[in-house]
């Protein structure tokens, strides 16, 4: 069988682009007959499209973070009367802008959807609903809680970071058989043992020194300079790298911050070398996205967890804490006295990094490029989820005809 399979992600961060990515080269290396395209629906959109989705996301989390925290668990409830409001305007704003996605998907023949974000997960439900395409869908959450919005039917199967998600989805309505808990999708490299010292010995890095990594994802946003500057001020003799992604002004600014002679830095952009720079670090100073959490887990790194953004990475940071496997930093003021204190104590660092170790899952991608490819046969034989007769022609009629339990309801 030669699958034609619709990998289809949006670049609301970064996260959700590189589990698409780890699942595209899953895929490849799994079925090498099968035809995948990858896709970031917001380049299928208008320029004031990907502004409003992408960026003025992290704009309104600079301005107020509390907000985008209250809104994010609003949102997570049975469908209210703000839910249903909110959910209305996402539903018109997606259909007058997407049309170049809705060409893709009822222009071309497709086996199966992928999903890495829900944005394109609402959108086939919707066309399927409509009676416009029938090719089935999976979905692939990006943190380890799921929110109510990645309840998108018809949908075939869900994978899930944890139990706990899973469990979620369940009391949305999903049945258990179709939700599995995988982890999150990272990069394949992230499947193969790495040794710490052949690791530093490569990226130039001392062994007599611990290694502090500062992540500020990867399109560099934050308060990194402030957080740089109390990993600077650290007593302890220092190997320090800082990986400031795609924000090169980010760089730059760093570079003007002089290093005390105790420690040595080193400052990158955008590398393909993280996974040897989390196995080379004793300890990752980031946020808690879900991407780059699993990711250290992988590779068995302690993690000091830094300005989670409200709502999916304080949820992030809670599981981490829960589990023994970081430790948060809620005042960045106390950072310099977190890290030392845990660099002096060799047994609690150990215990740290034993729990990421436990709770990694580097095979993610290939469990469910594996599982995905496994379950075609069946759907093309097993009756799918009941599709009602064609759309309304009008958009007046769609609104008000349209059943919100589409959207995530009990």
């Amino acid at each position: 069988m030669n699958p034609r399979i619709l990998i289809l992600t949006a670049s609301v961060g970064a996260g959700h682009n590189r589990a698409a990515q780890a699942i595209e080269l899953a895929l490849r290396e799994v079925c090498p007959g099968a035809t995948v395209r990858n896709v970031d629906v917001l380049d299928l959109t208008n320029a004031a499209f990907r502004w409003f989705y992408g960026k003025s996301y992290f704009d309104v989390v600079a301005a107020a973070p509390h907000l985008v925290g209250y809104l994010y668990d609003r949102l997570d409830r049975p469908l209210g009367r703000l839910e249903r409001g909110v959910d209305k305007v996402r539903f018109g704003l997606q259909h007058l802008n997407l049309r170049s996605l809705s060409a893709l998907l009822t222009g071309e023949k497709w086996d199966l959807a992928i999903n890495t974000h829900f944005l394109p997960a609402e959108v086939i439900g919707t066309f399927r609903t409509w009676g416009r395409i029938e090719f089935p869908q999976v979905t692939v959450t990006t943190d380890f809680d799921t929110h109510r919005l990645w309840h998108n039917p018809p949908c075939e199967h869900y994978f899930t970071a944890t139990e706990e998600g899973r469990a979620n989805l369940a009391a949305w309505g999903v049945a258990p058989d179709r939700i599995t808990a995988t982890g999150i999708p990272v990069h394949p490299l992230f499947a193969r043992p790495r040794n710490a010292w052949e690791c530093k010995r490569r990226l130039d890095l001392a062994d007599d020194r611990p290694v502090v990594l500062q992540l500020a994802g990867g399109l560099g946003v934050g308060p990194i300079e402030a957080i740089h500057r109390q990993i600077l001020d650290a007593d302890l003799p220092l190997q320090i790298v800082v990986v400031t992604g795609r924000n090169t002004a980010a760089r730059e600014q760093l570079a003007t911050i002089p290093a005390p002679a105790r420690h040595h830095r080193v400052i990158l952009g955008y590398t393909d070398r993280m996974d040897e720079l989390m196995a080379a670090a004793d300890v990752i100073v980031s946020k808690p996205g879900g991407l780059t959490t699993s990711e250290a887990l992988c590779r068995g790194a302690a993690m000091l967890v830094v300005d989670p953004i409200p709502g999916q990475e304080t949820r992030n940071a809670d599981f981490l804490l829960e589990n023994g496997a970081a430790v948060k930093v809620n005042n960045i003021a106390s950072l310099r006295h977190k890290l030392t204190a845990l660099l002096s104590e060799p047994g609690r660092l150990a215990s740290l990094r034993a729990a990421a170790r436990k709770l990694s899952r580097p095979r993610a991608a290939f469990e469910v490029a594996e599982r995905s490819l496994a379950i075609l046969p069946s759907l093309v034989s097993e009756p799918r989820f009941p599709v009602p007769a064609p759309a309304p022609s009008r958009m007046r009629r769609f609104w008000r005809t349209r059943p919100l339990a589409q959207s995530g309801s009990r």
